[in-house]
């Protein structure tokens, strides 16, 4: 279900927590300037933050949201637990540190950054974090199809959001369909796909965005909004971050809806977790 809060959109969740559906995410901020940018997205209009372990930035998003005086129940923060931190142990005390680190008593989602290692331990931890209410609410993130189902199966609490990478070019309808199926809402990372395939110069997006007023970035945006897909496009620049929330104000057409869609190439831009070559990559990480 989704449904506007205070101007923005929000999507609840299996456990009925409202999530807003657009966010800031900080994947890449430099630690040094975190706090800046947040502030500045906490400025113009955004409640919710996505960070994660493996950003180094925890730190600099909860010095932004207590120097913003805005009440903490106004907020929803988002964190990862990275693969390093997988296990039960590990992952418990990790969640503990993200909560010192972010200078708050409990995170409203906290996600599994990667679909490898020891998931089932950490997941656990989760859990058990969700029941003490540390965590408001829990789910995965880059979980394919397979590996989603699977947890699900094997698991007391069913994720309550997958985040993957979803954008224009890389759909995920099919995925998300076996979300819904789950209860499971798709937030997308890379909403912007980092600009890559000439994103921005985009003829179809530019055409689009012609007919309502609105940047490529902006119909993007909308498209995904209107999909039901969970939003935390990312920007250093102030002016750019509220040009990415300024996207409740026009809808797209059907048939606008329809000749975005066929830009999908059902193919990552950046990499497959199915990979052996890539599961290697992330084997180096831990």
């Amino acid at each position: 279900m989704i449904k506007e809060v205070n101007n923005m959109k929000t999507i609840k969740l299996s456990n009925g927590v409202e999530m807003p559906q657009i966010g800031y995410g900080v994947y890449q901020v430099n630690p040094a300037e975190c706090m800046r940018c947040v502030s500045d997205a906490l400025k113009v209009g955004y409640r919710m933050i996505d960070t994660a372990q493996a950003y180094h930035n925890e730190e600099g998003v909860g010095a932004a949201i207590a120097k913003s005086g805005i009440p903490r129940e106004d907020l929803f923060i988002v964190s990862k637990v990275w693969i390093s931190n997988y296990g039960y142990e590990k992952a418990k005390a990790s969640i503990d540190e993200s909560l010192r680190k972010l200078g708050t008593d409990y995170i409203d989602l906290m996600l599994l950054h990667q679909p490898f290692c020891d998931r089932y331990g950490a997941y656990r931890a989760l859990e058990e974090a969700y029941k003490e209410g540390k965590l408001r609410s829990i789910g995965v993130s880059n979980f394919y199809p397979d590996h989603l189902i699977d947890l699900a199966n094997n698991v007391e609490i069913t994720p309550m959001v997958n985040q993957v990478e979803t954008h224009v070019f890389d759909q995920q309808r099919d995925a998300q369909k076996y979300m819904e199926e789950l209860d499971c809402r798709i937030m997308s990372w890379g909403p912007l796909a980092e600009g890559r395939n000439n994103f921005f110069t985009n003829p179809l997006l530019e055409a689009i965005g012609k007919k309502y007023g609105k940047s490529v970035a902006q119909v993007a945006l909308r498209w995904l909004l209107q999909r039901g897909v969970i939003i935390i496009p990312k920007s250093v620049h102030i002016e750019r971050m509220e040009q990415n929330i300024d996207i409740l104000d026009f809808t797209l057409s059907d048939e606008d809806m329809a000749e975005i869609a066929k830009l999908d190439t059902g193919k990552s831009l950046f990499f497959d977790h199915h990979d052996p070559e890539v599961v290697k990559l992330f084997m180096g990480w831990r």
